[in-house]
């Protein structure tokens, strides 16, 4: 065991697990005034129950020693986490309850993150069967492909398919956490159906100063998401940080310029978002590209999800808070982008150039079938759960309830003491052209419809 790399991952698992919280404020900012409460629940209510899921059998299920074809560990290996209080459990350098400790953030952020794309409209109770139902059956699986690799957490284990067999390169969760929750969103914006007053009406965001916050607690705790996924306080961990750090700030300027040349005018919703998207983007990727690479990834993916946010309204899918638009798109993106940007040079590409450098399209179609087959997976056993859901107990409110405001509906609280007329879902970004969906009031709005 070493102190150094002990410490690094117990206060990296603390920053991702502020990205929770900060989700919340984030997507509390972009939904109505009476919603956001419910909103807000939906990412603690992540956080209650899929940590106590993942101390009882999801970390075995995904860490577990594989039953069959790299699909799944065993439940029993570690239920409850028996025998990792041993201190010769260990996984690399650091105790195997910080591991799993910081696993368990990652579990906990992926489900808070499609919720997203369902609100203002889903019965509290339906989302925590379908939160448990989906981290079972979807999120604890695909986590067994992409991060179990052979012998890491037992002497004779064998671990996921993606990792082992594929060898697709997935640093720290492009395609376990953001394709999965963006092509699950996708799925649930399916199930549910749309908004009422969606392409009708114009649903803005009531608070985006609580957007930016969030924001920013994202943008911090993703330092914990990437570096931290180095297990160690060591030359991946330097190269994850700045290279997070650099795509970040490209995505942030490229989702302003898209905004700024198509609208007008550039937004502080459209920061945000940027700021989400190249965190997105760069995940998979943060330790195997040149910081010049990390800033190409970065700003490509602020202009692709800046653009991939109005595709709802030319589909005719309500993904309330552009889920599918970031995380689907962005998350594709960060992991295909490997295959074309990685270098030896860089710790994390284990040798491996990607088609920029010379190293030709091997790793480029192996990211692309790790990517495919997470995607898929994830959106067809999504629409099986929320079906199952929607015709059993129902998972979407009343129509009235809708109207007059979840919050009261479901958890009989309001946000503030006094009576809001303020918007709806999403306004200028993540909405991000929503405003422009009722009769536009400017030319800019004008061209985000």
């Amino acid at each position: 065991m070493d102190t150094g790399d002990t410490a690094w991952v117990l206060t990296s698992a603390a920053l991702v697990l502020l990205m929770t919280p900060g989700l919340a404020l984030f997507y509390g900012g972009m939904v109505r005034s009476k919603s956001v409460l419910n909103m807000m629940m939906m990412s603690f209510s992540s956080l209650a129950l899929i940590a106590v899921l993942w101390v009882l059998y999801g970390y075995s299920m995904a860490f577990g020693d594989d039953i069959g074809y790299g699909l799944v560990g065993n439940p029993g290996d570690f239920f409850g986490l028996k025998g990792l209080m041993n201190p010769e459990a260990l996984v690399f350098t650091v105790p195997s309850l910080a591991f799993v400790g910081f696993q368990a953030v990652f579990a906990i952020i992926t489900v808070a993150l499609i919720s997203g794309a369902i609100a203002d409209r889903a019965k509290f109770g339906a989302w925590l069967v379908f939160s448990a139902l989906w981290a079972t059956l979807v999120y604890f699986p695909i986590a067994h492909w992409v991060f179990a690799f052979d012998a890491v957490t037992g002497a004779d284990f064998v671990g996921g398919w993606i990792a082992n067999d594929l060898a697709a390169l997935d640093f720290a969760g492009g395609t376990a956490v953001h394709i999965n929750a963006g092509a699950a969103a996708l799925a649930l914006a399916f199930v549910l159906g749309k908004r009422k007053g969606f392409g009708k009406e114009a649903l803005r965001p009531h608070n985006l100063p609580l957007v930016m916050i969030g924001a920013g607690l994202l943008w911090f705790g993703w330092f914990g998401f990437n570096a931290g996924s180095a297990l160690g306080a060591n030359v991946f961990a330097a190269v994850a940080w700045i290279n997070t750090l650099s795509a970040t700030a490209a995505a942030t300027l490229g989702w302003l310029l898209v905004e700024k040349f198509r609208d007008g005018k550039p937004t502080s919703l459209g920061a945000a978002s940027g700021v989400v998207a190249g965190l997105v983007a760069i995940t998979p990727a943060c330790a195997a590209v040149n910081p010049v690479g990390a800033l190409a990834i970065g700003v490509i993916a602020g202009v692709l999800c800046a653009l991939a946010v109005g595709l709802k309204y030319r589909f005719g899918y309500d993904d309330s808070l552009d889920v599918v638009g970031v995380h689907l798109v962005g998350g594709l993106w960060g992991t295909i982008s490997i295959g074309l940007f990685a270098t030896a040079n860089a710790p994390g590409a284990f040798g491996i150039d990607g088609l920029f450098f010379g190293g030709g399209v091997d790793q480029l179609w192996r990211q692309a079938v790790g990517a495919g087959a997470v995607m898929a997976y994830s959106l067809v056993a999504t629409l099986i759960i929320g079906f199952a859901i929607s015709k059993t107990i129902g998972f979407r409110i009343d129509e009235e309830f809708e109207v007059e405001g979840i919050d009261g509906a479901e958890h009989a609280e309001s946000a503030y003491d006094f009576t809001s007329s303020g918007g709806g879902g999403l306004g200028l970004g993540s909405g991000h052209l929503a405003a422009a969906t009722a009769a536009p009031a400017t030319a800019s709005e004008g061209a985000r419809a």
